[in-house]
């Protein structure tokens, strides 16, 4: 199928590696031009030779004289935007309310929501010149369900959707649209991180916590980076010029968080 990504200019941040780096990829594979940032400079470095058609630069999107300089580099080396990513997120911590660090807290905001408005303010301007212009953000199935013990994290996640829905009425009236993506639970180190964390907070094993997890998905499994990839690349693409405004979950029918 033609997604008609030839020759898109796309921005994905956190793309270094998960799933950032497999959307990286999969619009590459349609035909897109990519530039991706990141804050681990030992994953930015392993790119120029695993992914030598990205262009890539250090950034942590939490911090707005960093995300001003990204957005002078990335739109000139791409010739422009058409889809920015708001990809970057971190687990936040694991404990109840009253035990969590208040900086941690701060961190976990800054850098899974209010990173999305410094990126989206932006881009905005670059992207009103696209004829097939889209924002897409990263949310969470923690963003329409409670998740004890990470309140930080779903907290957030929530603020999201709310942020991508208002984009959406503001923005359409320009022909950008913007949508949420809802993973459920991702295969890899950071939700095994996680898992490890709840495991040690509730006093049972790592197996435990895993079985107790996936068995409130409807598939009892987990979700791949790539096939949030793929829900990504499909509503930025021609193929999804009217979807906006939608918090779309890619999750085996997560039913409750664990």
């Amino acid at each position: 199928m033609d997604m008609g990504l030839s020759g898109a200019r796309v921005l994905v941040t956190a793309g270094a590696a998960g799933i950032g780096l497999e959307t990286a990829r999969a619009f590459l594979r349609e035909g897109a031009r990519v530039h991706v940032c990141d804050v681990d400079e030992a994953a930015l470095a392993a790119l120029a030779a695993s992914d030598p058609g990205l262009t890539a630069s250090r950034c942590d999107v939490a911090d707005r004289a960093q995300v001003a300089r990204l957005f002078d580099e990335a739109p000139l080396r791409l010739g422009g935007l058409d889809v920015l990513v708001n990809n970057a997120g971190i687990a936040g911590p694991t404990g109840r309310a009253e035990e969590i660090n208040p900086e941690d807290w701060d961190r976990c905001v800054e850098v899974c929501l209010t990173s999305q408005f410094n990126c989206a303010r932006l881009a905005i301007p670059h992207l009103r010149k696209s004829g097939n212009a889209s924002i897409v953000n990263l949310s969470s199935v923690a963003g329409r369900l409670g998740f004890a013990l990470r309140s930080p994290y779903a907290a957030a996640k929530w603020g999201v959707i709310g942020f991508t829905k208002s984009l959406a009425i503001e923005l359409g009236p320009d022909g950008i649209r913007c949508n949420a993506i809802l993973p459920g639970v991702v295969a890899g180190d950071r939700i095994r991180r996680v898992f490890e964390a709840k495991a040690q907070q509730r006093g049972i094993s790592f197996d435990e916590m895993e079985r107790s997890a996936l068995q409130f998905t409807s598939m009892e499994s987990y979700v791949t980076p790539q096939q949030i990839a793929d829900q990504i690349v499909f509503v930025a693409s021609e193929r999804g010029r009217t979807i906006t405004g939608q918090a779309i979950s890619v999750c085996a029918d997560v039913r409750m968080l664990s």
